[in-house]
């Protein structure tokens, strides 16, 4: 499935799969990171457009508009502890449990997208996780040896993000995402 730039998978269920409200439900372990939703997988990609309209077909829904990355004093990205414009075309696309991410990166410009699409190609880049304190998860994790490889602001300068290459336990990259209400 080269368009799609993974494998899909079909899966018939003897009972729907219905999203509930786990707030509710009794666990003896907290989730590590305050959270056990995913909110976003991204896919990291050559050509945006052709992948963009290959998944609207796909799930059967209207196009969205692509962003381009904002400017560095308020993106404010750091890639691998070094400043950086960290270019890159975004489309979202929501479904109704998961927001699909489509990244393609500028050429001449460091992120961790381009690193990713030069050393393994097009594909799942990360899943990331709304939190909040941010800094307070980034040092836990910190702490556990997984370091941050990019970060920055988003949401027009009203929210951060960090990946963390948690690669060697998780097999992808987990982002951390916190939107400020202010």
């Amino acid at each position: 499935m080269d368009q799609y730039k993974t494998l899909v998978e079909l899966l018939e269920r003897e009972e729907p799969q219905v999203n509930t409200d786990r707030q509710n439900e009794k666990s003896e372990q907290e989730p590590l990171l305050g959270t056990d939703t995913v909110t976003q997988m991204a896919i990291v990609v050559r050509d945006i457009e052709s992948t963009a309209d290959a998944y609207c077909k796909l799930l059967g829904v209207d196009r969205s508009s692509i962003i381009q990355s904002g400017p560095g004093e308020m993106t404010k990205i750091e890639f691998r502890g070094q400043p950086t414009e960290a270019k890159a075309k975004f489309m979202f696309i929501k479904t109704p449990l998961i927001e699909l991410e489509l990244i393609e990166p500028d050429d001449a410009s460091p992120s961790i997208w381009r690193e990713h699409l030069n050393t393994k190609g097009e594909g799942i880049h990360h899943i990331a996780f709304v939190v909040k304190n941010i800094r307070e998860k980034i040092g836990m994790l910190e702490r556990m040896g997984y370091p941050v490889i990019q970060k920055g602001s988003f949401w027009n300068g009203r929210g951060e993000y960090a990946y963390i290459d948690t690669t060697s336990m998780y097999k992808v990259v987990i982002e951390l995402l916190e939107k400020y209400e202010n």
